[in-house]
């Protein structure tokens, strides 16, 4: 039994040239009904004449060449207007000379490169057509023949418009696919700095704690384990991140009940005293406010310990009804105020995630020196 819901698609599948080939057949059958014949396109006012011979030549020549008038739109306007010429200068008048019409608009729309010769062209060869059917006895005005050739060129500028709208979609599809591919790289970029600077900071300074503890196996031996469980972690990070960057992938968000405490704990074995505090309940649609908490405190402890390593960092987390608020404030030292200025990208991708979901984000020196992250992200409503 036969599908009929797939059959447009399966047209849409077929080549060009097929898919016109039915606008030819309409022509040339509409021309040889005797009803239409002499009551076709007319340019001159000759008197029509019985179709003989060289009138099905005529109409064969204006019609079977819409079958290739979108894949060789110039040859298929040339071989209709040879065409159209016999057929006026014949006076057959067939409705197989409207092809005429389709030709240009297909040219128009079509036609790529040599436009402008294309155009000069085919309005030069209008001129020698026009004498010709005055010196038959044509009692058409000039102004006749400039009526004529301006819905020519009418049907040319329908097909130019055409093809300017369609050059115009595809510029912007192709704008939307680079701004797409950008705004890609720039979460990447975001997700990859925020995995890799905290767990390499961590790293760096236990690495840096380990060279004075030669004297002392005992806490030698722990910090290259928290060295080492580190490592771990980012590994683990860098493959979540890589299953997030697969199409395949789910889009739940990464952060985990408890992950925060872990964040705090690691920290701690860098080497930061970390006092954290949260209270409230998660709102169960809070998934991605969630996530962009996590951030929040992950980025801003990676700065306590690049540029206030060993000073007393507080972490409180709020979980509200309807948001969720994150401050993260540490004692300075000289070098504490960095953590503001900075490179900037981690501060400004945070400022970025918190405002895509309605929230407010602020990284500030304190007046008696460090700073502070404050940050209210909107979070849904409680069940």
């Amino acid at each position: 039994m036969i599908d009929l819901r797939r059959i447009p698609d399966r047209w849409r599948r077929l080549d060009v040239t097929v898919r016109d080939l039915p606008w030819a057949m309409l022509f040339v059958v509409g021309s040889l009904l005797p009803p239409l014949q002499g009551h076709g396109t007319e340019v001159g006012e000759l008197p029509a004449r019985p179709f003989d011979a060289l009138a099905i030549v005529a109409v064969l020549l204006q019609s079977l060449p819409l079958a290739i008038r979108r894949r060789w739109p110039i040859a298929c306007l040339a071989v209709v207007s040879a065409g159209f010429v016999i057929d006026q200068v014949r006076a057959y008048h067939s409705f197989a000379g409207t092809a005429l019409a389709i030709a240009l608009i297909t040219a128009g729309a079509r036609v790529e490169q040599h436009r402008r010769a294309t155009m000069v062209v085919f309005s030069v060869a209008y001129i020698p057509l026009a004498v010709w059917l005055d010196r038959l006895g044509s009692n058409e005005q000039v102004g006749g023949f400039v009526l004529f050739y301006l819905v020519l060129v009418l049907a040319w500028g329908i097909g130019s418009w055409w093809r300017a709208t369609r050059v115009a979609d595809a510029e912007r599809r192709r704008r939307v696919a680079e701004d797409t591919r950008a705004a890609e790289r720039t979460r990447i970029a975001r997700e990859l700095h925020d995995v890799v600077t905290h767990h390499v900071t961590a790293m760096v300074v236990q690495t840096e704690a380990a060279r004075y503890l030669t004297a002392a196996p005992d806490k030698l031996d722990a910090t290259l384990a928290a060295v080492s469980d580190t490592g771990r972690r980012a590994i683990t990070d860098l493959r979540h991140l890589l299953d997030l960057l697969n199409p395949d992938h789910g889009t739940g968000d990464p952060v985990r009940q408890g992950e925060l405490k872990e964040l705090v704990e690691q920290t701690r074995e860098a080497g930061q005293p970390v006092e954290f505090t949260e209270d409230g309940t998660p709102a169960q649609t809070s998934g991605s406010a969630e996530f962009v908490t996590y951030r929040v405190v992950q980025e801003a402890l990676t700065n306590a310990l690049k540029y206030a390593h060993g000073s007393a960092t507080v972490v409180r987390v709020h979980h509200g009804e309807r948001e969720i608020t994150v401050e993260v404030s540490t004692e300075g030292s000289a070098s504490a105020g960095k953590a503001v200025g900075g490179s900037g990208r981690g501060l400004a991708g945070l400022r970025e995630r918190v405002d895509v979901l309605g929230g407010e984000f602020s990284a500030d020196r304190q007046p008696g020196g460090g700073f502070v992250v404050r940050a209210r992200i909107p979070a849904g409503s409680p069940s």
